[in-house]
């Protein structure tokens, strides 16, 4: 079977790669793809949002799967754009998407079927939003309702950073019509985790867990940014109940089919880890990235006959099995990143680091120069992924192999998997 992988980031990678081990796949397309990507699939430039021209080319080549990476294509409907052209695509449709999409919708969602989640209150107006912050109080969390590329949180602990946080997203609308409604949210406490599931529309099969590091600087210091690490299994799920994890996903399915939404792909839940046990935070409805890098070489099952089943509405025969192999991603970023960054770095060391054992280096933002120099052109830059016997060991040989690559302003965090090992 032909598979189209569409994206062009780190998470994208793993899953051309993933996917390329696969028994069922004869040949692999991405679109647009990157550099690492072009090693197990041939790379299309067709940007990930020109739907019409994705479902043309899926046509015209007789690709049987099409998996879907980032959420924009999902969010403005790519599924049902396939589904109507009779295209098999892994991925939520729009209605769905809209769990990630709108951030009001969600809460609504989650408020009206019962799944546990933090005090929320809606605004549509500006001067409202201000006049409730006297009652709120902080910390308070301020949310976009919109797709905000992962930025449309902020976690403001006094009154003026959240009424700049309002004015910014409501009046300067610096996040364009995803900040015509905000959202004022109880600020939790706690751990976070990230929780992906497969679902069918008619059951789910969750995947192994995996904790990301969103703060730029060790300690969890800086702004957030898309991630700069993750890792898996998590030890702070141990002591979580696994039916407080499943009541989520249960009550979650439960609403999807009461509203009528056939929901076929990744439900990935953001979880804060409360003294009141698992809070929603909010759902992608995507693979999370960089979860997806120390998710997917776990996996000791075929990825391919999993989105398959999935599409197929047959997830129900699946067992997903799992290697008892630790996992561990380092991000490795631009100098600036994530604010204002420069392009165009040349990178050394990559076959280098490459020939450790177990190690993988998912390119995220990459692109080949005139000299066939594989040079920077992202935030985040590269993945280095590494299995081992147990966290400890992960960490040490992704380090490791991060200590052979080299760019100009490159930085990474010192510290992933760190509060999982119990090191201050």
């Amino acid at each position: 079977m032909k598979i189209l992988v569409i994206g062009s980031g780190g998470r994208e990678h793993a899953l051309v790669w993933k996917l390329a081990q696969s028994k069922l796949a004869t040949r692999l397309y991405c679109a647009p793809g990157n550099p690492g990507i072009a090693q197990f699939a041939e790379c299309v430039p067709i940007a990930a949002t020109d739907i019409p021209k994705l479902a043309d080319f899926v046509q015209r080549k007789c690709i049987g799967l099409t998996v879907v990476g980032p959420e924009a294509p999902l969010c403005a409907g790519i599924a049902d754009y396939f589904q109507a052209r009779r295209l098999r695509l892994f991925g939520p449709n729009k209605a769905g998407a809209q769990l990630e999409g709108s951030k009001v919708f969600s809460k609504k969602f989650f408020l009206k079927y019962g799944v546990p989640t933090a005090r929320a209150e809606i605004f549509a107006d500006p001067r409202a939003a201000r006049d409730a912050l006297r009652r709120w109080g902080t910390p308070v969390v301020v949310k976009a309702d919109g797709l905000a590329a992962g930025k449309g949180v902020i976690v403001a602990h006094s009154l003026a950073e959240a009424e700049q946080a309002i004015a910014d997203i409501m009046e300067k609308k610096v996040f364009g019509t995803a900040g015509n409604q905000i959202i004022l949210e109880e600020c939790l406490t706690g751990q976070e985790v990230s929780v992906m599931a497969l679902t069918d529309s008619k059951c789910y099969r969750i995947l192994a867990a995996a904790q990301d590091h969103k703060r730029v600087g060790d300690g969890d210091t800086g702004p957030n940014t898309g991630g700069m690490g993750a890792y898996s299994p998590t030890p702070a799920l141990d002591k979580v109940p696994e039916e407080q994890i499943r009541n989520i996903f249960d009550r979650t399915l439960a609403g999807l089919q009461a509203e009528g939404i056939e929901y076929r792909g990744v439900l990935y839940a953001g979880l804060m880890l409360t003294k009141d046990g698992p809070m929603l935070l909010e759902y992608n409805c995507r693979f999370g990235d960089p979860e997806t890098q120390v998710v997917l070489p776990r996996m000791d099952f075929d990825l391919a006959e999993a989105c398959q089943a999935t599409a197929d509405g047959k997830l129900g025969e699946m067992t997903l099995r799992w290697k008892t192999q630790a996992a561990v991603c380092v991000v490795l970023a631009s100098g600036g990143y994530p604010g204002d960054y420069a392009k165009g770095k040349p990178i050394t060391g990559l076959a280098d680091a490459a020939k450790l054992e177990d190690v993988t280096l998912f390119h995220a933002g990459t692109r080949v120069g005139a000299d066939g120099q594989i040079l920077t052109d992202g935030g985040r830059v590269l993945g280095v992924t590494a299995l081992g016997n147990d966290l400890a060991g992960a960490v040490t040989r992704a380090y490791e192999a991060v200590t052979r690559i080299h760019f100009d302003g490159m930085h990474y965090r010192r510290d992933i998997a760190a509060r999982a090992l119990g090191v201050k």
